[in-house]
């Protein structure tokens, strides 16, 4: 594990690109001022120019270290030595993130990434599945590769901590936490419905999707795409949840229909599962579905058929943090008892921004947790984990960033 006297306690690589940018300017107006921490890239004079435009931002904050590195292991491992964790964006990972995790895993050093997705429909054929999967390919290699010598090690290793998966494992592992102690139960199944999103991607995010093809054949793609394709442990098979149209209807929910998001919060949630005591925590039946909620059933078929053409949205330029730009959640948590008097619990989630903006804050407060606070991911003492193995304290963070997620049991 880290030594708590490294030069830094946390080191942001990639920190002139755009979500690093947002990130290092999150990091500055938000953590607290005693952190240790360094900006990092290739660049020493763009690195010299950010610093100068944070000190702007925040001049009461000490200006962060710079710290020159190449994307290579041996430049990654003399920058992984100098800190207790390591923030990275630079991105597609399937491409670029391989040194940067070997060199945390080899000097115990934690990590966090956030892994992006691009997609189309979820429907059964090859290209779905190339585009549903975002980088799970390519985390399910790095786990095979680097799990057990990063649990040795006392890394911490979460590559999954950006807006597309934070709400999503947060939402479930609160849900389950709270059929838990107030309904006595395990849960059968999380279903999140995204409510509604403003906001834009940048060049990278296009870039992930894109390169997934590439890097990995169809089979590793196929295998990358099955619910249970990251979790250490298998859980219930799946069948279909919705109808032939790709519709499905939930109470308090409405009518749903696919979401570009799904695969890869899937994986997320159910490796989440799998770490939790093989599965027992949230239950041997649980499983996690997502959607996007339509305001009727001819819409959410509409969406379903010219979803594709969303991805013109790709070459949007990005946006920043505005009070116009959110990401709104509601999910449902249902116990694993079929009785007609069951209550069932209710998660809402709005994070206030756009999308970079939140996977800054998430990136940032999951870093601070780590480091600070107890919880499940200090006590499984390093691997790869996930957001919601930093649970509650992770989720005090975010609201006090105003990112919030509540949770409650309905009546009925």
């Amino acid at each position: 594990m880290a030594s708590q006297d490294r030069e830094y306690d946390v080191i942001l690589y990639g920190a002139t690109g755009y979500t690093g940018k947002i990130t290092a300017e999150y990091i500055t107006t938000h953590l607290p001022t005693d952190l240790k921490w360094a900006v990092a890239g290739r660049s020493a004079s763009k690195l010299e120019d950010l610093v100068k435009e944070l000190q702007i931002l925040n001049p009461n904050r000490p200006k962060p270290g710079i710290e020159s590195a190449d994307l290579n292991f041996e430049s990654l491992s003399a920058l992984a030595k100098k800190a207790r964790l390591i923030i990275t964006t630079v991105g597609p990972y399937a491409k670029l993130g391989e040194p940067v995790i070997e060199a945390c895993v080899k000097n115990g050093t934690h990590y966090v990434d956030w892994y992006s997705f691009i997609s189309t429909l979820e429907v059964e054929h090859r290209l779905a599945d190339v585009l549903s999967t975002g980088e799970i390919p390519w985390v399910k290699e790095m786990i095979k590769k680097y799990d057990s010598e990063a649990k040795a090690n006392g890394a911490i290793i979460i590559p999954v901590c950006g807006f597309e998966s934070v709400p999503a494992d947060l939402a479930s592992w609160a849900l389950v936490k709270l059929i838990r102690e107030k309904l006595s139960k395990s849960t059968k199944e999380v279903i999140l419905s995204l409510e509604g999103a403003s906001g834009g991607l940048s060049g990278g995010t296009l870039a992930t999707g894109f390169s997934t093809p590439e890097l990995y054949s169809m089979r590793q793609i196929s295998e990358a795409a099955k619910p249970w394709a990251l979790s250490p442990v298998e859980g219930v098979r799946y069948g279909r949840s919705t109808s032939l149209l790709g519709l499905r209807t939930v109470p308090g929910l409405g009518v749903l229909t696919v979401s570009p998001m799904a695969a890869l919060n899937r994986s997320t949630v159910h490796r989440t599962w799998g770490l939790l005591d093989g599965g027992k925590a949230y239950g041997p039946n649980f499983r996690f579905n997502e959607y996007t909620k339509v305001r009727n059933a001819f819409i959410g078929i509409i969406l379903r058929v010219v979803i594709g053409i969303a991805m013109a949205a790709f070459f949007i330029p990005p946006m920043r943090s505005s009070a116009k730009h959110f990401i709104a959640y509601k999910a449902i948590g249902i116990p694993d008892d079929d009785s007609p008097s069951t209550r069932r619990a209710s998660a809402t989630m709005r994070f206030q921004g756009g999308g970079y903006y939140i996977t800054g804050a998430c990136l940032a407060e999951a870093a601070i947790t780590i480091l600070r606070d107890d919880t499940q991911a200090k006590a499984l003492g390093g691997g790869f984990l996930t957001p919601a193995t930093l649970g509650e304290p992770l989720i005090n963070r975010l609201a006090e960033a105003k990112l919030s997620i509540q949770a409650e049991i309905l009546d009925h």
